[in-house]
């Protein structure tokens, strides 16, 4: 019975012509859906409920189970991860780190709030003021180190 109905639902797929079948195609929801809950029963062309179905039951639900698992700890959990990391460098930054912004502007900071940061993109001052949320990669104190010897060099020229 199961076949035929697959059947059925096969050659009605195949011969969906654009809107002509568009009224056969919405029927086919509820055929779709309860195929399926059977096929994920397990109970699919058996005449009563007995112990060696209520054992497919138990696994294909397990099986769902595992999949959902599966699922958390390959996609949803490194995901996590990635956001609370990429969270916490943002929360870090001070004035004077490199940072890199999502767009790819490289500068230096010079201000910060609590969801703004403001930078210097060259050494023609320019200013930038950005989101936090936009900052990509936070490169550490390089640049305030190269400021700093900047300074002790234009100092040495003048004296």
């Amino acid at each position: 019975m199961l076949v035929y109905a697959a059947k059925y639902i096969y050659n009605q797929i195949v011969n969906f012509n654009g809107g002509k079948n568009l009224m056969k195609a919405k029927k086919l929801i509820p055929v779709l859906t309860v195929s399926a809950l059977t096929l994920l029963s397990g109970c699919a062309g058996s005449d009563a409920l007995g112990g060696e179905n209520a054992a497919g039951i138990w696994s294909s639900l397990g099986m769902v189970a595992i999949m959902f698992v599966f699922m958390y700890l390959f996609m949803i959990r490194p995901e996590n991860k990635r956001k609370k990391k990429a969270e916490e460098m943002r929360s870090n930054i001070e004035v004077g780190d490199k940072i890199t912004t999502i767009g790819g502007l490289v500068g230096s900071v010079v201000h910060v709030t609590s969801d703004r940061i403001t930078f210097e993109t060259s050494e023609d001052r320019v200013r930038v003021e950005i989101a936090k949320w936009a900052v990509s990669s936070n490169d550490g104190k390089g640049s305030k180190e190269k400021v700093d010897a900047e300074e002790v060099l234009s100092d040495n020229n003048k004296g």
